[in-house]
């Protein structure tokens, strides 16, 4: 659990960019990043650059990509002979990641495209080796499955590592939000739970598990081999898709996939 421990709620956040603008605060939550010397930093949503700044003393240099126009001339303007930052002014979502070569990713953007913007990252051909998005704490906790698994967070953790760095009161934004924020951190596996000729398969698998109320999931399997497989691996015989935990759904594909195989 992060040290700065959710206490109350939080004050109201909406859909529309919300700044982190307090110095201390930023560098509490970049405290709680491997960020270093040695890094490319990509950033998305710089804004008026309070974190694009604490970065570059930082990090070894920053890529920041900014969506509006006024902003991005006011950083040009507030950076200028910054020969460690490079500065993009386009939509994220048609930004060209690095193809090849590690970086790492920070991000404070609309919550409303968030995850748009984390499918981008993370389904690329070269993904961050760290992430830390500033992002809605409901939509935090359904990435990492709280309390149920679900699409998005079962097409993640085979790559990826998740959790709850920071938790973010409405007060050190401007303007104020509605709803809680945090900082997400994401790690890519070094070796992922499913391989990339698995990648796919392994797609089409959780999403016909998914649907139909766990039916089109019992479909995949004779009664005796799915009775095998949930009693092997701790999964209740009468269960729904809601109750079964990543790992025994890593196992069922694992099951499922030897099955064809043979």
């Amino acid at each position: 659990m992060p040290e700065n421990k959710k206490q109350g709620r939080c004050a109201p956040l909406s859909v529309s960019q919300n700044f982190l603008t307090s110095a201390v605060t930023i560098n509490n939550i970049l405290k709680q990043t491997t960020i270093g010397k040695d890094d490319h930093v990509l950033e998305i949503g710089p804004g008026k650059g309070h974190i694009t700044r604490a970065l570059l003393r930082r990090s070894g240099r920053v890529t920041a990509v900014e969506l509006d126009g006024g902003l991005a001339r006011a950083l040009r303007d507030k950076f200028a002979g910054e020969t460690n930052l490079r500065l993009v002014h386009l939509d994220f979502l048609k930004y060209r990641l690095p193809d090849e070569g590690g970086y790492k990713v920070f991000a404070s953007i609309p919550f409303n495209r968030t995850t748009a913007i984390l499918r981008k990252l993370t389904e690329c051909r070269n993904p961050p080796e760290e992430m830390w998005l500033v992002v809605e704490e409901g939509a935090a906790k359904r990435f990492l499955g709280r309390p149920a698994e679900n699409l998005r967070s079962l097409l993640l953790k085979p790559y990826f590592d998740m959790d709850i760095a920071y938790y973010l009161p409405g007060t050190v934004f401007h303007p104020k939000p509605k709803v809680d924020a945090v900082l997400l951190h994401l790690k890519k596996k070094q070796m992922p739970d499913i391989s990339g000729g698995d990648r796919q398969a392994y797609r089409q698998f959780i999403e016909a598990g998914l649907s139909g109320g766990g039916q089109n999931l019992r479909r995949l399997f004779t009664p005796k081999q799915l009775t095998h497989i949930l009693k092997s691996y701790g999964c209740p015989t009468q269960f729904t898709p809601a109750q079964l935990l990543y790992v025994q759904w890593l196992c069922l594909f694992r099951c499922r996939r030897d099955t064809i195989q043979r």
